[in-house]
C-alpha cells in the first residue's frame, strides 16, 4: 500500500507518497515554489484564500505524481496536517464565506480576553486548558460581531485541514484535538464547551461532525479522482494540526518526550499525561493526537514563537536578495557567536501569546554602522530566534516540562548548523535531527488511521535518525552571556 501525506503550509502546500511496508518517501513534491502570500488588510491582520490552499494541493498532488516512481492507483488512504487556529467558514452549499483567518492573526485578541473574564478565568483554564485568545472561536466572535452578514451565512466552520478533507470528500468532520485548539473542547466533559459556545452566542450546529483524528473522515470523490488520478473512494483517515503532527512524526507521544519545528512560526511541543495548563496561557495545551487512545490522557504543550522562519525570509528578501538560504548560512557562520553585540527580538508577526498577547514588533539592537555587515544580521537572527525559543523553555519548566532531548526533522532553520547549535547551546539540550517532515508524518498517520498499522508508534518505528548535536561547555557559556544581554532588552521592552 502507498500512503498519501499532504502538509498545508502556510508558505506551500506539500505532498509525499510513502510506501507503507518500508515507512520511506518515494516521492514528494512541493508547490507553489515561492512562498504564499498573507493578506493583511489591517495592521496586525493575517487571511488566505481557502480556494489558493485547494489549488496549491492539486497542484502539489499532481507535480508528485509527475516524478513517476509510483502508481497513483496503488494511494490507499490519505492523511492530512494543516496550519493551526485558522477559521474557515462555508454556506449550507458548501462555498467559502470569507477569507480564512489565519494562526498569526491577532485581531481577535481583546474578544479572547474579555471572554476569558467572562466565561471565567477558573472555568476556562480547568476546562478548556487556555484562555480564548485570539484561537479560533474567538476569530469567529469578531466575524459574528463585526460581519454579521457574512455569520448569519455559516453553516459549519472549519480548520484548514478540515476544508481541504471537505474539499476532496464532500465530507465536513472535524476531531477532539483539532476543536481543542480552536479552544471549542471542554477536557472535562469530553465534549464541545458549552460554556464557551453560549457565551459567544453560537449554534452548536455549525460544528462539524466529529470523529476520531484517526478515523475515516471521508471517501474521495468521483470528480477529485479523475483530478487527482487516484481511485475513487480512497479514505480520508488522519488529520491533524501541524504541529501534534510534527510530533507525531517524530514518534513523540508520551510524557517527557518533545519535538520542535522552526518553520514560518517556531515551536516547542511537549507531551503530557496530565490535563494541564500555564495560568497565564502563555503557553497552551490542546489534545494530541493520540489523546484518550486506549483511555490515557495524552496532551500536547505547546510553545509558539510566531515571529521565526518569516524573519529568516525578511532578513534575506531586505539584506540578501541575490543570496540562497545556504549561501546565508555559510556567511552567518563566519561570525562569532553573539554577532559582535548585535540583537535581535523577533516578534514581528502578530501577537506573541508567550508575552501575553503583546505585539512588541521586530527590533534590532546595538546596530553599529562601522563593525556590522549583512552577515551579523544574518547571524543575530537566527540567534534572536533561538533565544526566544529559550525563553519559552522558561515558561515551559516551570510549567512541569523537563526537556533532556529536542526531537526535530531536518528541515527549514535546522537546515542551519548555525541556528542549531545556537539553541542546543543557549538551552544546553541535546538536538537529534531525523528524517522527517510534515507530509511524511501525516502519511504514515492515515496509515494507522486505515489500521494498516496496529499503533501510532508501529507507524514511525523506522524513523531515521540524521544526526545528534550535542552542547559543549564553552559554547553554552558564551550562549548565557549573549542570552542574558538579550533577556534584559526583552524585558525592558515588555515593561514599555
Amino acid at each position: 500500500m502507498l500512503l498519501l501525506g499532504i502538509d498545508i503550509g502556510t508558505s506551500s502546500i506539500k505532498a509525499s507518497v510513502v510506501d507503507a511496508d518500508t515507512q520511506q518517501v518515494i516521492a514528494s513534491a512541493q508547490y507553489p515554489d515561492i512562498e504564499a502570500p498573507i493578506s493583511s488588510p489591517q495592521a496586525g491582520w493575517a487571511e488566505q484564500d481557502p480556494e489558493m490552499w485547494w489549488n496549491n494541493t492539486v497542484e502539489a498532488i499532481k507535480r508528485v505524481s509527475a516524478s513517476s516512481s509510483f502508481n497513483p492507483q496503488d494511494i490507499g488512504a490519505i492523511g492530512i496536517a494543516y496550519q493551526m487556529h485558522g477559521l474557515v467558514m462555508v454556506d449550507k452549499n458548501k462555498n467559502v464565506l470569507r477569507p480564512s483567518i489565519i494562526w498569526c492573526d491577532s485581531r481577535a485578541v481583546q474578544i479572547g480576553e474579555k471572554a476569558f473574564s467572562g466565561i471565567g478565568e477558573e472555568k476556562c483554564l480547568n476546562q478548556l486548558l487556555n484562555s480564548p485568545g485570539n484561537f479560533t472561536a474567538s476569530k469567529l466572535a469578531w466575524v459574528k460581531a463585526n460581519e454579521p452578514h457574512i455569520f448569519e451565512q455559516c453553516d459549519k466552520i472549519m480548520l484548514p485541514g478540515d476544508y481541504i478533507a471537505m474539499k476532496l470528500t464532500d465530507e465536513i468532520t472535524s476531531s477532539n484535538s483539532g476543536l481543542s485548539e480552536g479552544i471549542f473542547w471542554d477536557f472535562r466533559t469530553n465534549a464541545v464547551s458549552k460554556d464557551l459556545m453560549n457565551y459567544y452566542g453560537f449554534d452548536e450546529s455549525i460544528i462539524p461532525d466529529i470523529k476520531p483524528v484517526f478515523s475515516e473522515h471521508g471517501k474521495v470523490t468521483n470528480t477529485i479522482a479523475d483530478l487527482l488520478g487516484i481511485k475513487v473512494g480512497v479514505p480520508v483517515t488522519y488529520k491533524a494540526g501541524d504541529q501534534p503532527n510534527n510530533a507525531l512524526s517524530l514518534d513523540v507521544l508520551n510524557p517527557g518526550e518533545i519535538a520542535a519545528t522552526a518553520g514560518t512560526s517556531g515551536v516547542v511541543y511537549a507531551v503530557s499525561d496530565q490535563i494541564s495548563f500555564d495560568s497565564q496561557s502563555r503557553i497552551n495545551s490542546f489534545a494530541h493526537v493520540n489523546h484518550q487512545i486506549g483511555g490515557e490522557n495524552r496532551v500536547g504543550i505547546l510553545l509558539c514563537i510566531n515571529g521565526t522562519g518569516i524573519l529568516n525570509r525578511w532578513v534575506k528578501d531586505n539584506f540578501g536578495k541575490n543570496l540562497s538560504y545556504p549561501e546565508m548560512n555559510n556567511q552567518a557562520a563566519q561570525v562569532a557567536i553573539g554577532s559582535n553585540g548585535l540583537l535581535v527580538m523577533p516578534f514581528g508577526n502578530g501577537a506573541e501569546r508567550m508575552l501575553n498577547n503583546r505585539m512588541l514588533g521586530a527590533s534590532f539592537h546595538n546596530l553599529d554602522f562601522n563593525t556590522h555587515s549583512q552577515a551579523h544580521i544574518f547571524r543575530a537572527s537566527q540567534e534572536g530566534i533561538a533565544f526566544s525559543l529559550n525563553y519559552g523553555f522558561g515558561i515551559m519548566q516551570a510549567n512541569g516540562v523537563e526537556p533532556k532531548v529536542i526531537r526535530a526533522g531536518k528541515a527549514n532553520m535546522f537546515l542551519s548548523d548555525v541556528f542549531s547549535n545556537a539553541l542546543v547551546n543557549v538551552t544546553n539540550t541535546p538536538i537529534e535531527l531525523y528524517d522527517t517532515d510534515g507530509a511524511k508524518g501525516a502519511a504514515l498517520g492515515a496509515g494507522y488511521g486505515v489500521q494498516y498499522y496496529s499503533t501510532p508508534k508501529e507507524a514511525m518505528s523506522k524513523l531515521i535518525k540524521l544526526k545528534v548535536i550535542e552542547p559543549t561547555a564553552q559554547d553554552v557559556a558564551a550562549y548565557e552571556d549573549v542570552y542574558q544581554d538579550w533577556k534584559m532588552i526583552l524585558e525592558k521592552l515588555m515593561q514599555n
